[in-house]
């Protein structure tokens, strides 16, 4: 059973009615009380908190990302250098679908906290831009982001304005300089994460007070052994998504309600 972001209370207006207000519950005031004690909070998001903005998730049946297609066989590095064609004919339209998707109110509640020197930095296994969409400023992308893409040949790199003016007749993005294969600057299956920024990420992760765990099952390794940095640290946990993980257990916290409800809860009780 999932918890409720609020509690009713009730009170009187200028007529003398009662009328029942929504208050934060229980679980969202102690998550805003472990945010205000905390001199440096970190955020780790993934899949979940974008889904309000009309992203689909990975796994959810029917709707997630790999329900139809076996990500092996078009997101793996293999396939792109085997198959550049067949790995665009996935990629191609989901990246234009990401273009104009838009923040929405989980991504500008940590937006704000961050903006209140209350959060840190956000640590996201998201490709969609879309915390730096929201404001964010220190956001680390551990799985690379659609903003650009590069030739595997000569390395010159191109914003995501510019991938789709180089696409050929067999649907490959082609260099302009020297006719490589342009690829997404995104962490494919088979390859490895930026070292700079899991390197990052870890650092945020050793020296932080308290991590909200946000939109993830926390099932996907490196990222996924973050939280168990923290916690070895002696920083705390929250949980901040719908289904099980992991780290429930381990957790001061969980709040299982709508993202933006629950994280635009948290805001306005800190």
């Amino acid at each position: 059973m999932e918890r409720q972001v609020g509690k009713t209370t009730s009170r009187r207006d200028e007529n003398g009615s009662i009328s029942p207000v929504l208050g934060p519950s229980a679980e969202v005031r102690r998550l805003a009380e472990l945010v205000r004690e905390s001199q440096r909070t970190v955020a780790l998001t993934g899949a979940g908190i974008s889904v309000p903005s009309g992203i689909p998730d990975f796994r959810t049946p029917e709707t997630g990302m790999w329900a139809n297609v076996d990500p092996m066989e078009v997101a793996h590095i293999d396939v792109f250098e085997r198959d550049p064609g067949r790995f665009w004919s996935y990629y191609r339209p989901r990246f234009q679908s990401l273009g104009d998707k838009q923040p929405n109110a989980a991504h500008e509640a940590l937006a704000e906290l961050e903006r209140r020197g209350l959060l840190e930095g956000v640590i996201t296994q998201n490709i969609d831009r879309l915390h730096r969409k929201a404001g964010s400023q220190n956001v680390i992308e551990v799985h690379g982001s659609i903003e650009s893409s590069s030739c595997r040949s000569c390395a010159v790199s191109y914003g995501i304005d510019e991938v789709e003016a180089l696409f050929d007749a067999c649907g490959v993005a082609i260099c302009a300089t020297c006719s490589g294969a342009v690829k997404p600057d995104v962490v494919l299956f088979g390859e490895m994460l930026p070292e700079q920024a899991i390197g990052e990420a870890q650092r945020l992760a050793e020296r932080a007070e308290l991590m909200i765990c946000i939109g993830s099952s926390l099932a996907v390794y490196p990222v996924a052994n973050l939280p168990q940095i923290t916690l070895a640290g002696g920083g705390r946990l929250a949980i901040v998504t719908k289904g099980p993980t992991p780290y429930d257990a381990d957790a001061a916290l969980k709040l299982v309600g709508d993202v933006e409800a629950e994280l635009g809860a948290v805001l306005a009780a800190v």
